[in-house]
């Protein structure tokens, strides 16, 4: 698969784009970007988020904000079961040059410089914007530029949410190494469970070890051994809420072989242990019932 600008235009009558898809998946792996602001709802599910260098999971559905440019794929591909997903996507200008520089607007500014780094909403927020996004189906065009509005006001206004802290690639860096860092992500999303050598993975882009070290460095500023062991402690982040499995089971699983150095990567991380991470959430998901 060849990584690529999407190219994207707003439906006729409209100043942004507006999609509805039900699951239980779509096919949407391709790695992409693309200069507008996007809203992504996933209504319920646990899947991935993949946005640059930074990966992590969701467990119960998501609402998403990306800021312009930023590589990704799509967030459904694992979400297993019958859900709906919308994509709203929309050019920095789609209401005219400087609109959102008003000062009426001054947190709607706000919250689209928060999106560069990525941002995910949580609790009352995600459920009632996901509602309000399904509604702009049933609109006629002005009432739904006005739901639009009210959305980011809405975002723009709350506290629940998290930045996802993407490191942003340059647009000269991301166009020129798209296609082979899709294959890095590729393979290591496949084979992170088993050991996976400087040899290997440079021979799988066609790079000498000491110059794909240097691109790999440059592109993602990580060593391509913490970029793994980061995706490792991602998964097992996710194998930590199946309350089935041992400590030692999830680090074997998550591709370390070495309690001991699963614990230590873990709690640099995250700043806690295992199995303080899956007592937290534990009782995070108790007081939720």
């Amino acid at each position: 698969m060849k990584a690529r600008l999407e190219r994207i235009e707003p439906g006729y009558g409209s100043s942004f784009n507006l999609r509805r898809f039900e699951g239980p998946h779509r096919n949407q792996s391709e790695w992409h970007f693309h200069p507008e602001y996007e809203i992504v709802y996933v209504s319920n599910g646990s899947g991935k988020r993949h946005i640059a260098n930074h990966i992590s999971y969701f467990e119960d559905g998501d609402l998403i904000f990306l800021g312009p440019h930023l590589p990704h794929f799509g967030f459904t591909e694992q979400v297993k079961e019958p859900h709906l997903e919308i994509v709203l996507q929309m050019k920095p200008d789609f209401l005219g040059e400087g609109f959102f520089q008003k000062p009426e607007l001054r947190n709607i500014q706000q919250l689209f410089e928060r999106s560069h780094v990525g941002l995910t909403f949580r609790g009352a927020t995600k459920d009632k914007v996901g509602a309000d996004l399904n509604r702009l189906f049933y609109l006629e065009p002005f009432e739904r530029l006005v739901g639009l509005m009210k959305i980011l006001n809405t975002l723009a206004k709350t506290d629940e949410y998290e930045l996802l802290n993407v490191e942003q690639f340059s647009l000269e860096v991301s166009s020129q190494y798209f296609d082979r860092m899709q294959e890095v992500y590729q393979y290591v999303g496949q084979h992170f469970q088993e050991e996976i050598s400087l040899q290997e993975i440079s021979d799988r882009v066609n790079m000498t070890t000491p110059a794909f070290c240097r691109f790999f460095k440059k592109v993602t500023d990580k060593t391509f051994t913490q970029f793994v062991n980061e995706m490792r402690i991602e998964e097992a982040r996710r194998l930590l809420l199946d309350t089935h499995r041992s400590i030692a089971e999830v680090s074997y699983e998550s591709g370390f072989n070495n309690l001991s150095h699963f614990n230590k990567h873990f709690k640099r991380l995250n700043g806690i242990s295992p199995s303080e991470y899956r007592k937290q959430n534990a009782q995070l998901l108790t007081s939720e019932k």
